[in-house]
């Protein structure tokens, strides 16, 4: 498993901006329906910034993954740490949302 911490770097005029946010939402959506992506939500503290939980079979898969969001390689900065997962609670879907 992974974290990927995403933040936008990139700056465009607003219609770019919305185009190039609906392709990275597309993206999101793609990947956490085929399994991938476990959860997505941006930061409530950050502007322009988010959290990926996500699984691969490789790093090297990941990479591959990213390398198909709109906004890589340039447009964004993606800081991505291996991650293991000991607890999850039963009733984590409760915070969708929130």
């Amino acid at each position: 498993m992974y974290v990927i911490d995403i933040k936008i770097t990139e700056q465009t005029n607003e219609t770019e901006a919305a185009e190039r946010l609906a392709q990275h939402r597309a993206w999101f959506k793609k990947y956490f329906e085929a399994g991938n992506f476990l959860v997505v939500g941006p930061y409530l503290d950050r502007k322009h910034a988010g959290m990926v939980l996500t699984q691969a079979e490789s790093r090297e898969a990941l990479d591959k993954i990213l390398a198909e969001d709109a906004y890589y390689p340039d447009g964004a900065e993606y800081a991505v740490s291996e991650y293991q997962a000991n607890l999850i609670a039963d009733n984590i879907t409760d915070y969708r949302g929130k």
